[in-house]
């Protein structure tokens, strides 16, 4: 059988490195509007989000929103959105990327209890599916198709 890599590479996939954190969690560098950072892979997110306090550090034009975020431990989160962002993972762009802005420090402080650092926001389904993404547990790598 053909080397997985090689078969995804000539499906124009891209290849970005991920870890693994003290917490389990998948932990995977971004940059939003060339800003990098750092966020957890999470195939269970619905949407790709960022923490209040990143607004300015993403240069992101927030915007209110009626709708309320719910995740791990805490529901009835107030949000803000921003639109028409630049999403960079790897060498794979979305150039149109609508992110939710929330209050992260319920995670980042479960993050720190654990001894692990705290990230930027989280890469959600939203764009696991715009990128028809293959996780590769084993060896630590996300695919996204171009």
């Amino acid at each position: 059988m053909k080397n997985l890599q090689d078969i995804l590479k000539k499906e124009k996939y891209k290849k970005i490195k991920f870890k693994i954190t003290k917490t389990q969690h998948l932990l995977i560098k971004a940059k939003i509007n060339g800003v990098s950072g750092n966020f957890i892979l999470d195939t269970g997110a619905s949407n790709s989000c960022v923490g209040f306090e990143s607004v300015e550090f993403f240069q992101l034009n927030a915007e209110a929103s009626k709708t309320k975020a719910s995740g791990a431990g805490a529901t009835g989160m107030l949000t803000q959105t921003a639109s028409n962002n630049k999403l960079q993972l790897g060498f794979w762009k979305h150039l149109e990327f609508d992110v939710v802005i929330f209050d992260l420090s319920h995670v980042n402080e479960a993050l720190i209890q654990h001894k692990s650092k705290p990230v930027h926001g989280i890469i959600g389904a939203d764009v696991l599916m715009k990128g028809k993404a293959i996780v590769d547990y084993y060896n630590h790598y996300l695919y996204l198709q171009k």
